[in-house]
């Protein structure tokens, strides 16, 4: 394989500058020419400067310019660059281009080997780096899209310096597009054919370049770019950092109450490809642990509106799912329920081998009789307000107080029956 990649290389490099794809064409030559990063070249242009390369993770979205500072950053430190992929490449190409350096470890420096996508490679695969990064055999760079806390074992991470990337600008797509006019005379686009190009490529260069690359060699207004573009798909992963990122938002904006945010992330979700039915799962969980009591009925315009999606389906039963996330949204908010309960759970697991007190208890023997169960219980319903006031905890035990109820829709209400309850207790003692 690395025989094969080396003539793949080889051949490539015979090939005349225009057959290359555009991307490859109008790769920046140094740090100058990458744009949309500043940041992080400025934190590169200063290990640069100390002279000695460390072992790096560009985590960043696809077409933000990963290959490209991977490559700029081998060249700066004139080193040998060593390219693989975690989608083509196995375990065994890896192994053998680190044998080669470990026994030629004077020959033209520490190699840099670059592997992109390295989550794709499992973390049980990826400790074959350890070694050599810890012996200086090699210097690591890995690209990934996806979130490394997740996707690259412990060791590895604490042996790299994890640098972000972001989604290019529209100023940083607009250069490359400038960029490109100036080396293709023959291809224009009108002011709004280019609003229209960024748009479409949602922060993604390579996705820009590679929209460039199939227009006619005339001037592009914008129908014509639309005629001719493709629109770029959703950055969504339903099984990846995305799908957690945007189902946090969407929780966290109906939590705050805010329907125009809650709609733009469920339709985000939606576009993506995610399941109707996992959302209304999770809105499902929006009633009961942000809303609760403050609003009874959000659990059950929730519950209606999912069974209105399984009877219509997509995409009508979506707007179903969307009325009940705007009827979360605007409801009033009470985590009072939830908290109760995580306290309630705490004491239970502190103090699970009390019993309750035998008054409570059902005697259903002579024996048991005999022992006390049910001695002098009192049926509230036979007296007064329907309420006894008698003890229903564990003896001994102070009583705990659990539901602290807000002062919000329906729960100021609840707050009102709590004081009630409560003084009658006091009298009755």
């Amino acid at each position: 394989m690395i025989v094969k990649t080396f003539l793949v290389k080889k051949i490539c490099g015979k090939l005349p500058f225009m057959t290359l794809p555009l991307a490859e064409q109008l790769r920046p030559k140094d740090f100058s020419e990458v744009v949309g990063q500043s940041s992080l070249i400025e934190l590169l242009s200063k290990i640069i400067e100390r002279g000695k390369p460390l072992s790096i993770l560009l985590w960043g979205p696809p077409g933000c310019g990963k290959t490209t500072i991977a490559r700029l950053y081998a060249k700066a430190f004139d080193r040998p660059f060593v390219p693989f992929t975690g989608v083509m490449n196995g375990v065994a190409d890896i192994k053998k281009a680190i044998q080669d350096a470990k026994s030629r470890p004077l020959f033209a420096g520490q190699p840099i080997l670059f592997v992109d996508e390295i989550h794709r490679l499992n973390k049980a695969q990826q400790d074959i780096f350890l070694p050599c990064i810890e012996d200086g055999s090699i210097i690591l760079i890995g690209a990934t899209t996806e979130n490394p806390s997740f996707t690259i074992n412990n060791a590895l991470l604490s042996r790299l310096r994890v640098l972000t990337l972001e989604h290019l600008s529209e100023e940083a797509l607009q250069q490359i597009i400038t960029r490109f006019e100036t080396s293709s005379k023959k291809v224009t686009l009108t002011p709004d054919a280019k609003k229209a190009l960024i748009s479409l490529s949602q922060g993604d260069g390579r996705h820009l370049l590679n929209t460039l690359e199939t227009l006619p060699e005339k001037e592009i207004d914008r129908d014509t770019l639309y005629a001719l573009a493709q629109k770029k798909p959703a950055a969504y992963d339903r099984h990846d950092d995305g799908h957690f990122n945007l189902i946090s938002a969407l929780h966290k904006a109906v939590r705050g109450s805010d329907p125009d945010a809650a709609l733009y992330y469920f339709a985000r979700m939606l576009e993506g490809g995610e399941d109707p039915h996992y959302l209304a799962r999770r809105m499902m969980r929006m009633a009961v642990e942000d809303i609760g009591l403050a609003d009874p009925e959000a659990l059950k315009v929730t519950l209606t509106a999912w069974e209105t999606y399984e009877r219509l389906g997509s995409p009508e039963g979506e707007l179903a799912l969307a009325q009940a996330l705007l009827y979360l949204a605007l409801a009033p908010k009470s985590n009072a329920a939830y908290v109760a309960l995580k306290r309630a759970q705490k004491l239970a697991a502190e103090t699970s081998h009390l019993d309750p007190p035998k008054t409570i208890l059902n005697a259903p023997t002579k024996l048991m009789k005999q022992k006390g169960y049910g001695e002098d219980y009192q049926y509230d319903h036979d007296l007064p307000h329907a309420f006894s006031g008698q003890n229903y905890f564990p003896k001994g035990m102070e009583r705990p107080s659990f539901y602290k109820p807000v002062t919000r829709g329906f729960e100021r209400e609840m707050e009102k029956r709590l004081q009630f309850f409560a003084s009658l207790r006091k009298k009755l003692s």
